[in-house]
């Protein structure tokens, strides 16, 4: 079973990628999904409510992402550090979840899996990885799709001055797609190239998900 990594900056598309190629026949984890069901785990909650205290729930007593998000995303001087604490917390338990989804998935005998996770290099995840897709995306195109989604330039840059360096994700990719509408073939042109580039033959009808 070949491992996909993902990577790219904030808004490239990868999504729409990882999409395509499950389109193909592999089966996808989202790291970012995970993430979500970490943070409604009892132990992660009450962790997170001793670093952060009670401003960081909801009326309901659960993580309100977007509070901790303003916490960890804020821009101040502690932020670089409470996003190494949340990091420190929730990371070691999406790398668990991950690593148990890969071994369901060989089992079942997918011919791919991608693995979609911002934290690709961050977390040295692309070790696991044969392969990882670098998604070019000029920073204008990044910016508009994130406006679309209801963020503001400053967001994005605040975010993505947290991950890994653009340039240093392209260096370890092994393979390029380009995202920039109307410069390159389309992007699920350039996918099913890849498929047949890595040995993976045509579209081919995937076993039932564990997911």
């Amino acid at each position: 079973m070949l491992i996909i990594g993902l990577a790219g900056g904030i808004a490239s598309g990868k999504s729409f990628v990882a999409t395509e190629i499950q389109r193909m026949g592999a089966a996808v984890i989202d790291a970012d999904l995970l993430g979500h069901q970490v943070l409604m785990m009892d132990e992660v909650r009450e962790k997170l409510v001793i670093e952060f205290g009670t401003q960081i729930l909801d009326s309901r007593g659960s993580i309100d992402r977007k509070a901790l998000a303003a916490l960890v995303f804020g821009g101040d001087s502690d932020a670089r550090h409470r996003l190494r604490k949340l990091e420190e917390i929730t990371h070691p338990r999406i790398e668990s979840l991950v690593k148990e989804q890969l071994r369901a998935y060989r089992e079942t005998g997918f011919p791919a899996v991608v693995v979609d996770a911002a934290v690709m290099f961050k977390s040295g995840w692309n070790k696991w990885c044969d392969r990882v897709v670098f998604i070019h995306c000029s920073e204008k195109t990044r910016i508009e799709r994130a406006l679309q989604r209801g963020w503001t330039k400053e967001e994005l840059q605040k975010r993505e001055s947290n991950q890994f360096p653009l340039d240093q994700k392209l260096r370890l990719a092994t393979d390029v797609v380009n995202n920039n509408d109307g410069v390159e073939p389309s992007l699920a042109e350039q996918i099913r190239a890849l498929w047949v580039k890595w040995g993976l033959g045509e579209k081919k009808t995937p076993q039932k998900s564990t997911d």
